[in-house]
């Protein structure tokens, strides 16, 4: 047998933490040390241990386990909403509604799950053998994850891979302790093995001692290009199986429309949900040269009319904080670089006094391929609009981006709206809807924005072995 060489130790000297800032207010909520060598290895030692007992478990009754994860979901909306509006800003709705789609997530998997992973026979090109295309879990995978849906992303990470018989290494993203620790609280309640899903508050360094083991058989990360190359560099030199979910810059294209006004607003809900940080987002509005003045102005009347409001209250006619005061200076840094290069701010673009991470939502025109705002992907309350004189122009606009993630159509014409939507260079296209979202969705992009795919029937054929089966009779 080859010895398994375990992860090496460091002297527990420095401890930096996992720290919980509410962003409404600067002040640090909690902190949780990173994890010691040593406890990093016993998550995995842990996490490999569950596997050889939770794979061989009938799919059936880990089904099962999901459905109560989801079930916990449901019950616990509002507690976990509250942690994820203290953590990270989020609108008290917003979160309530994240967890309540969590729930969703698992008991799709639980309910489609063993259909999803049954066995598929084959037609072989021998009159008597038989052959069967199986799906086998593959044992520990390692989740890295960000704080923009502290719960979602997990979700649609975890749920189908339990229901394969994988388990669960997850490193959250560092400024979302609390949300870790009542997520790991959830699935252990509802009878997720120890070891099966394992909260793990690494360091980067562990991370990728982590990646390299042979433990591990994979990884997923949803984060930055730079996170997501330089995980998939570590996942390749190790010849690990890698699915990244990255930035996006979604075209919104708006042919015509019956009333400007109204799909104005729908655009600027669309860009304000979750203060604007959502990978699939609408952050690229391009908009026919017909209504492109109506339809900037509409814009920015609301966003001017918004005020900076606490989060927890979500009263009518404010705007919640971004995640970090970090996030909102580097925004606002964007914003003022595209200015100074010569594109139009509108409203808003501007940082709320004192310590909170409040950033007037803002309307930006004048955009150009010289510009670094034409290529960067800006993520918070920032709305961008290009005009375009024609369907060509609008389709050159939309995939003029290293990004691929999302994008959409809108037309009082159907069909014009899919022949352009077809068109499309991205992982997720839509026509007259700002976005398919639903458990049964597959979710993920293409260029920069990664690759691989989440949700739907795809989630549970990404960390498989799709083993052949052949009897000879």
């Amino acid at each position: 047998m080859t010895a398994v060489p375990s992860l090496p130790t460091r002297p527990d000297t420095v401890r930096p933490a996992y720290r919980s800032i509410d962003p409404a207010t600067g002040k640090l909520v909690a902190e949780v040390p990173t994890a010691t060598d040593a406890e990093a290895e016993e998550a995995l030692a842990a996490a490999d241990a569950a596997f050889r007992a939770w794979r061989s478990r009938p799919v059936q009754e880990r089904a099962a386990v999901a459905a109560r994860v989801g079930e916990l979901f449901a019950e616990r909306a509002d507690e976990l909403a509250a942690i994820a509006t203290q953590e990270m800003g989020k609108p008290l709705s917003e979160a309530r509604e994240e967890a309540q789609f969590c729930a969703e997530i698992f008991a799709y998997f639980a309910e489609h799950g063993p259909a999803l992973a049954a066995d598929q026979p084959l037609p072989t090109p021998h009159r008597t053998g038989r052959a069967v295309l199986q799906r086998r879990p593959v044992g520990v995978l390692l989740g890295i994850m960000p704080w923009n849906y502290p719960y979602y992303q997990v979700a649609r990470f975890a749920a189908p891979n339990l229901v394969l018989g994988n388990t669960i290494l997850l490193k959250h993203a560092e400024s979302c302790p609390r949300s870790a620790q009542a997520l790991q609280q959830l699935l252990d309640d509802a009878g997720v093995p120890a070891g099966a899903y394992r909260t793990l508050f690494a360091t980067h360094a562990q991370i990728e001692r982590l990646i390299a083991d042979p433990r591990v058989q994979g990884v997923s990360l949803t984060g930055s290009e730079r996170a997501g190359s330089a995980v998939a560099a570590i996942a390749g030199r190790h010849l690990k199986k890698a699915v990244l979910e990255l930035g996006g810059s979604d075209p919104y294209v708006v042919l015509d429309t019956d009333d400007v006004a109204a799909s104005a607003q729908a655009a600027f809900a669309t860009r304000m949900g979750n203060t604007g940080q959502a990978c699939n987002s609408n952050k690229r509005m391009i908009v026919f040269s017909g209504i492109f003045e109506e339809f900037v102005a509409e814009l920015t009347r609301q966003a001017a009319a918004l005020v900076p409001g606490d989060p927890s209250d979500g009263a009518e006619g404010t705007y919640a904080p971004m995640a970090s005061r970090a996030a909102a200076e580097t925004l606002a840094a964007q914003i003022r670089e595209a200015v100074e290069a010569g594109a139009t701010l509108h409203t808003g673009g501007t940082l709320a006094e004192g310590p909170g991470a409040y950033l007037a939502p803002a309307v930006l025109t004048g955009v150009t391929a010289e510009m670094a705002a034409y290529h960067q992907e800006l993520f918070g309350p920032v709305a961008v609009v290009y005009e375009a004189d024609s369907d060509e122009e609008a389709l050159a606009l939309a995939n003029d981006t290293p990004y691929g993630l999302g994008g959409a159509v809108f037309s009082t014409d159907p069909a014009r709206a899919r022949e352009l939507a077809e068109r499309l260079e991205c992982g997720m296209a839509n026509v007259n809807a700002a976005e398919a979202e639903g458990a049964g969705m597959p979710f993920g992009g293409v260029k920069r924005s990664g690759y691989g795919r989440e949700l739907g029937p795809l989630g549970m054929d990404e960390f498989v072995n799709k083993r052949l089966l052949y009897i000879n009779d």
